[in-house]
């Protein structure tokens, strides 16, 4: 169970609760979402399930009127349930399934000083932040997008650096530690050649200078060189599965030595990883696989420490960015993070201290390990997991550069719906299908909001991608055209629907979580074949932009799927595709050259129509052309 930090009066109370839609509305979404996806049989079953569950005095009714009640006493009912549903009860490992990473662009450093000077700047500018979020002066943010200007819970921000996620044998549990004015002193963990050293940042309450830590930086350097006292890579069992890291984490804290080390680990602020060079062509996709895994033993992969929130990478050859578990915050929140930090970096040199004032400071602590023959077996199995992810992830990171969101908007269209609906098209040109997809959708304007799910896998995206693609059909340029305004029009109603509240999946998750407190049997609906298939995303996508330049990316969440994780930027679209090689059913590289094509398909098409629409236009009004072109919807 996640526990909870005490609320902050002024942030979130004066945020509307988040709705519990109605349970007709859910149902007949739930229908017309699944309906093209599945086949016509199960599709009968499925509605004539549905319509029993939603009879009135029925199991539907029963739980809704539970979810209301729960609702009336919780600030936010669907918050554990969704928590504890996405991450927490998740046994998979969370490099690669679960933890989103930040790629910073490659830096340039002459020798390990100068990524030393980075680095100290790099913990500088994140204790600036901190201190931003501890003094509660971050300004609100509001909606972009859909809907703008609505200002959204801040909660997420406030998390950043307080959480740690504990593994459980059954379900993991996050903590967030608030105590802001704790006597404790405040730590950062850095890591070097697998070793993890303390970095006290204020010792005897003064912080510390950019050159004081970059002295202690040197010396952790120093000593993690020394290969006598080198002590075995505890960081590889936090890339192991969570139940795997749980147990080994029992066997662990029988020793005294272990527990200390443990708790200065999971009470520091963040984690900075100093990694070694890796060998790579400094490529976008070497940087996002090094970031997203750190390569494996052989590399940096256990040079991490995955429950903390925040790590931030500083690699000797320049490989720099963020890894972050997911579980107590969005994209958006380390998107914030991640640009301060660059900002302050590349910003104006700070006044370093002079020489003369840099103060004695103790060489910082090591954390010492006792391993006995059952955790040397551990870690040696926690490898080999690790570098099997490793050897499975194919990514391809690709710089769309025909057009950008500048064109997009020029067609008035939303550049979100407009690129998840060439998403579709990709997908349908690599199997001549369509499937349930995931794209997130914060549902901030609530108190303690997280997200919710856009379905974007639409009825009208398959009766437009169809249109593209049929080879034996040829559909005129105005039919293909109407249907693409009618698929980013879809998207955009779905999107709207889900960021005010009213999505389908937190609601079922809701009520499949009642039915399960009550004790019910479970209900049909959820034993249903169409509801496991429409919970397995084998597309999952966000759209996670930035102002400075960096990229966020992460791997797929089913076997057989594709993680696609895009930025739009004003002339130009960064794609982040990843699937799995172990499955010979997909590959980034054929899902971005389908998506290649599409892009540049929808753009040509575009331009087809505005020409065509020109030229009507320039016609004489009385030659009786064009009254039987068709209405072009949404201009």
């Amino acid at each position: 169970m996640p526990i909870m930090e005490k609320k902050t009066a002024r942030d979130s109370e004066v945020l509307p609760k988040v709705p519990v839609p109605p349970l007709k509305q859910t149902l007949d979404t739930y229908l017309k979402c699944v309906q093209h996806l599945v086949k016509d049989e199960q599709f009968k079953k499925t509605k004539a399930i549905v319509e029993k569950f939603g009879a009135p005095g029925g199991v539907g009714e029963i739980l809704q009127k539970k979810l209301l009640e729960r609702s009336d006493k919780t600030n936010n009912w669907v918050y554990e349930y969704w928590l504890e549903d996405m991450y927490l009860n998740n046994r998979l490992a969370l490099p690669v399934n679960s933890s989103p990473v930040m790629v910073f662009p490659q830096q340039t450093f002459r020798d390990h000083k100068d990524a030393l000077r980075f680095a100290a700047r790099l913990i500088q500018g994140v204790l600036d932040y901190k201190a931003l979020i501890d003094a509660r002066a971050l300004p609100v943010d509001f909606a972009r997008g859909q809907l703008a200007g609505t200002p959204l819970c801040m909660e997420q921000y406030y998390r950043l650096f307080t959480s740690y996620r504990y593994p459980g044998l059954k379900t993991d549990t996050l903590k967030v530690h608030m105590n802001a004015a704790s006597s404790t002193p405040e730590h950062i963990i850095v890591a070097c050649k697998n070793q993890f050293f303390v970095l006290d940042v204020a010792p005897s309450n003064k912080q510390l200078n950019e050159t004081e830590i970059f002295s202690q930086l040197e010396k952790i350097m120093k000593m993690a060189e020394n290969a006598e006292e080198r002590l075995p890579p505890l960081g590889v069992l936090t890339s192991d599965g969570r139940t795997e890291w749980a147990q080994a984490r029992d066997v662990l804290t029988k020793d005294q030595t272990n527990r200390d080390s443990l708790a200065l680990m999971e009470s520091c602020v963040c984690v900075v990883c100093l990694d070694e060079p890796c060998g790579l062509q400094p490529r976008d996709t070497n940087r996002a696989l090094m970031m997203l895994h750190g390569g494996g033993r052989e590399k940096n992969g256990a040079n991490r420490w995955y429950d903390k929130s925040m790590q931030f990478v500083v690699g000797m050859d320049g490989f720099c960015g963020v890894v972050c578990d997911h579980s107590p915050f969005e994209g958006i929140v380390l998107v914030q993070c991640s640009e301060y930090v660059m900002k302050y970096i590349t910003g104006s040199p700070t006044k370093t201290a002079k020489a003369s004032t840099a103060r004695e400071l103790l060489r910082p602590r090591k954390l010492l390990w006792k391993c006995n023959a059952h955790i040397h077996g551990l870690l040696t199995s926690s490898g080999d997991r690790l570098q099997k992810l490793v050897d499975n992830l194919d990514m391809d990171v690709f710089k769309f550069k025909a057009y950008g969101k500048e064109f997009i908007k020029k067609q008035k269209m939303s550049p979100d719906a407009f690129i998840q609906v060439a998403l579709q098209l990709a997908f349908f040109k690599c199997t001549g299908r369509l499937v349930s997809t995931y794209e997130s959708a914060s549902i901030r304007r609530f108190q303690e909001g997280r997200v919710d799910n856009i379905r974007s896998a639409t009825p009208e995206a398959l009766a437009f991608v169809k249109s593209m693609t049929d080879e034996r059909v040829t559909y005129t340029d105005s039919e293909k055209s109407k249907r693409l305004r009618d698929a980013i029009n879809a998207q955009t109603s779905y999107t709207i629907a889900a960021i005010t509240g009213m999505a389908i999946d937190n609601h079922l998750l809701g009520l499949l979580r009642i039915s399960k407190e009550l004790k019910l049997e479970k209900p049909e609906i959820f034993c249903d074949e169409t509801y496991v298939s429409s919970n397995h995303f084998i597309l999952s996508t966000s759209q996670v932009p930035t102002t400075v330049e960096m990229f966020c990316c992460y791997g797929p969440v089913v076997p057989n799927g594709y993680g696609a994780c895009y930025n739009p930027q004003s002339d130009h679209i960064l794609f982040c595709v990843s699937s799995f090689w172990e499955n010979t059913e997909t590959s980034s590289a054929v899902f971005v050259k389908a998506l290649n094509e599409g892009l540049l398909e929808i753009r040509d098409l575009c331009n087809r129509s505005c020409a065509a629409a020109a030229a009507v236009a320039s016609k004489p009004a009385d030659s009786g052309q064009g009254a039987s072109q068709p209405k072009k919807s949404g201009k």
